[in-house]
């Protein structure tokens, strides 16, 4: 029987093709439709339709980084871009005004230098860098009758305007609970589902991909929990059950990928404990009695340990409804937990204070102080970044001037989304922005020329607001919404409609940037790949010689446990980027992945490690003799790779 035929896409082009999936945030939709549209509404009444521009701009780069996640995370995630906004305004305002073409490309070139850079740093400051060129080149491009401190004043109202809807729209379930919680609840529930379907695999094929499903979950509410707040320890009640409900998952986190790593298939019973407490963390209700596993090797009497922790936390928190608090039972003739076992001995217990202490202070064990940030940014990761959107802003600005046109911003904005390496391989971004330009500015044409003036441009700004939250789930259909956004703006601001006018500028810096992106660079290319595995390889040194050493400090090897994995999630989504560039591009981080899986495998050994040690004080021959192999294979994969070799006290470990 003859196969049928397919076509193997290459990378590059697969990428470009691929789009998130999932729910529609109807949330952020309502955000959205009331950020960007009733600002421009209410300026357009005034009778200060330039005015309106600026804050529905500000609004608009705001939703773009409106993301899933809690509201403190939120503030954070898109007040600091918009601050590096406001400032790019300032100077691109005052530049443009006061300099000729040669000095203003000079300023926006060192711009594009600082804000690549700082990108490396992460993603909170790479939209920093993206909002602070894009703002300094409508801030020179844009003619607009307001100075720069108020363009900059009113860019600030749009984006707080959006935080402050944030802030105070619940959002599903919400009310049902506690107003004060959104995503934060639902990360932490996500977590428990996550440990559950990691015991489910265990044995099995996607044992893989589970464990990095928990990591991500981990991180994802590490992040909900951690984010700014006016007090720096948790302030009410529900927020610090929360905090010890998150807690209370790192020994579950802890023992499932040890079991996991055995490589031993575990019964179904195993995976209910977790997946009830989950139940638990979303309901705000007791979790119930806990089906105990059986204590036959040392991950298993691990996760017994943590479940019996975690029925006394989510009990000792929970609502009670009267009588004694039996601590262990059993139903049906199978062992279940409750609550009070712990009690007695809460002040001794190293898992119970380990989770106090993780509850009360979080999880940075190592924050990122001025030192560290100052080496990621000039480090090989930062010097990548900052040459490559130095060159391209530069140039594109330049070319944009010399062409003699009157709102040359267009050019300049559009590369600064189109060279930044974290936003997508480069041809992959390349494509999606063209693709999105064209059929955007097209939609516009055709809304132009029917709508009404100015009530129709500005019912359009509402619409494409709300859709960004959804758009983002591919660059090509973010791109297209927020052209038809801009463009709509331009109109109400007064300027002619341009759509054929973008589609040849956009196309223009799709050139540039596949140009410059291209060419020789000083240094060894993939320099961010090489950062972040060198970081993931340092973190990973970290928490294997914590553990080595014996120390009984379950808070600190946590979070060292939780950094090793945070900083190879980095490096891995890194070096997938890289691998779908075009080829010229990905084969300077060929080789990188194997180091990558390497390290993981020594971080899920290093967790099995730490396990067995808890329950019997010494390492079995399979571990040890494990260590040494993956150490081996490590420092062959890095040569092979091109990567400076690991610490020597971690090949002596």
């Amino acid at each position: 029987m003859p196969r049928p035929f397919s076509v193997a896409l290459p990378p590059w082009l697969t990428h470009a093709l691929r789009a998130q999936r999932g729910p529609v945030p109807w949330n952020a939709v309502l955000r959205g439709a009331l950020a960007a549209g009733p600002l421009l509404l209410a300026a357009v009444l005034a009778g200060r339709e330039s005015v309106g521009v600026m804050a529905a701009l500000g609004a608009m780069l705001a939703g773009i980084n409106d993301r899933p996640g809690s509201r403190r995370t939120a503030v954070h995630r898109i007040g600091v871009p918009g601050l590096a906004g406001a400032a790019g305004l300032v100077v691109g305002t005052y530049a443009g005004e006061g300099l000729g073409a040669v000095p203003l490309t000079l300023i926006l070139t060192a711009l594009g230098l600082l804000a690549g850079a700082v990108s490396a740093v992460g993603p909170v400051s790479s939209g920093a860098g993206t909002q602070l060129l894009v703002a300094a080149a409508i801030g020179a491009g844009m003619p607009l009758p307001e100075p720069g401190w108020q363009r900059a004043l009113f860019f600030l109202a749009g984006g707080a305007w959006l935080i402050a809807l944030r802030l105070a729209l619940p959002t599903p379930g919400a009310l049902a609970h506690d107003f004060r919680f959104d995503g934060e609840r639902v990360a932490v529930a996500d977590v428990y589902d996550a440990i559950a379907e990691l015991l489910a695999a265990a044995g099995g094929e996607q044992a893989g991909a589970r464990r990095a499903a928990l990591t991500a979950a981990l991180d994802h509410a590490q992040d909900a929990l951690a984010g700014p707040r006016l007090r720096r320890y948790a302030s009410s009640s529900a927020e610090r059950r929360l905090r010890a409900q998150y807690a209370a998952a790192l020994p579950l986190a802890e023992a499932a990928t040890a079991l996991a790593w055995a490589g031993d298939a575990l019964p179904a019973r195993t995976a209910e404990g977790p997946r009830r407490l989950a139940v638990a963390v979303r309901t705000g209700e007791p979790c119930g009695p806990l089906p105990a596993p059986a204590r036959s090797v040392p991950g298993l009497r691990a996760l017994d340990d943590a479940l019996l922790h975690a029925a006394e936390t989510f009990d000792r928190g929970g609502k009670q409804t009267g009588g004694k608090n039996p601590g262990s039972q059993r139903i049906d003739g199978e062992k279940t937990h409750s609550g009070a076992a712990l009690h007695s001995n809460a002040s001794t217990n190293p898992l119970d204070r380990g989770a106090r202490q993780t509850a009360h202070k979080g999880l940075r064990l190592r924050p990122l102080r001025a030192k560290a940030l100052i080496r990621t940014v000039t480090g090989q990761g930062g010097r990548e970044y900052g040459f490559r959107v130095a060159l391209c802003y530069g140039a594109s600005a330049a070319v944009a001037q010399a062409l003699h046109h009157v709102h040359w911003y267009w050019l300049p904005a559009t590369a600064v989304f189109l060279v930044k390496p974290d936003l997508g391989p480069l041809v992959s971004r390349v494509l999606n922005r063209a693709a999105g330009t064209v059929l955007g500015a097209l939609v516009f044409a055709g809304f132009a020329a029917v709508l009404p003036r100015p009530e129709g441009l500005v019912a359009l700004v509402a619409i494409s607001g709300a859709l960004i939250p959804v758009a983002t789930r591919h660059f090509a259909a973010q791109t297209a919404v927020v052209t038809v956004l801009v463009l709509a703006l331009v109109m109400v601001g007064g300027e002619p409609e341009a759509s054929w006018s973008r589609i040849g500028e956009t196309l223009l810096a799709c050139a540039i940037v596949l140009i410059v992106g291209h060419l020789p660079a000083p240094g060894q290319r993939g320099g961010n790949v090489r950062a972040r595995l060198d970081a993931a390889t340092d973190a990973a040194h970290a928490y294997l010689t914590h553990v080595l050493s014996g120390a009984d400090d379950r808070a600190a090897r946590w979070a060292l446990r939780r950094e090793a994995y945070r900083k190879l999630a980095e490096a891995r989504a890194a070096i997938d980027r890289a691998a779908a560039e075009l080829p010229t591009l990905a084969r300077h981080t060929e080789g990188t992945d194997e180091v990558a899986a390497t390290l993981e495998r020594l971080v899920d050994t290093t967790t099995a490690c730490a396990v067995h040690l808890d329950d019997t004080g010494r390492l079995t021959p399979r571990h040890t003799e494990r260590l040494a192999t993956l150490l081996d294979e490590l420092v062959e994969q890095r040569e092979r790779a091109g990567l400076a070799d690991p610490p020597a006290d971690l090949l002596s470990a």
